[in-house]
């Protein structure tokens, strides 16, 4: 869902007339550990029902991700909106570790999506999720929220990937915006210098 934020973003960025310059001066700690863990999330999530060994770790691995990811967005909340993505990041977590692992899914929201879906999640064919039940601890922190037409998407999202998305979206928002405005800065500063002369 944060990926649907940060296209939001780009597309505003760029229709406030941002661009791309400010990634060039993007100075991250840990920035290579973001798309590791990008592609080991990939990984498990595509063979994680063709390989025993993966399958019954993918709920640790899954929470590995999760804690290595709040270490990097915290070594970088001087960023901006890194701190709202890490309070997503914090409440999906949670929710999670208090479920064994998995996120728990409304079996009401997922109605909006392909009824397989359902039945996997009843099969427990994702390692990541669970249906929610009564049983289901801190369940309004799960995936509870469904999008649909005409969103473009559809899906079902937890309230920390809303709080993510905000984050994400005020982050690339400073980060397309800031070199426009620095520019306007220099070019007032030289105009007003060239007035006092």
């Amino acid at each position: 869902m944060v990926y649907d934020g940060i296209l939001l973003s780009l597309i505003v960025g760029f229709i406030r007339k941002g661009n791309l310059r400010g990634l060039a001066q993007l100075k991250l700690k840990w920035g290579w550990i973001f798309p590791l863990l990008l592609i080991v999330q990939i990984i498990t999530f595509v063979y994680q029902n063709d390989i025993k060994f993966l399958g019954k770790a993918s709920e640790s691995i899954y929470m590995v991700v999760y804690i290595i990811g709040l270490l990097f967005l915290y070594l970088n909340r001087n960023h901006k909106g890194f701190m709202i993505i890490f309070i997503g990041v914090f409440l999906n977590f949670l929710v999670m570790v208090v479920n064994g692992g998995r996120m728990p899914v409304s079996e009401e929201a997922a109605a909006v999506l392909d009824p397989m879906y359902i039945q996997a999640l009843k099969d427990g064919l994702y390692a990541k999720h669970i249906l929610l039940t009564d049983s289901t601890i801190l369940g309004f922190l799960g995936d509870i929220i469904p999008l649909g037409p005409p969103y473009p998407r559809t899906q079902v999202i937890s309230i920390g990937d809303v709080v993510m998305n905000i984050g994400a979206f005020l982050f690339i928002q400073y980060l397309m915006l800031q070199p426009n405005k620095k520019n306007r800065e220099i070019t007032s500063h030289s105009l007003k210098g060239g007035e006092t002369r």
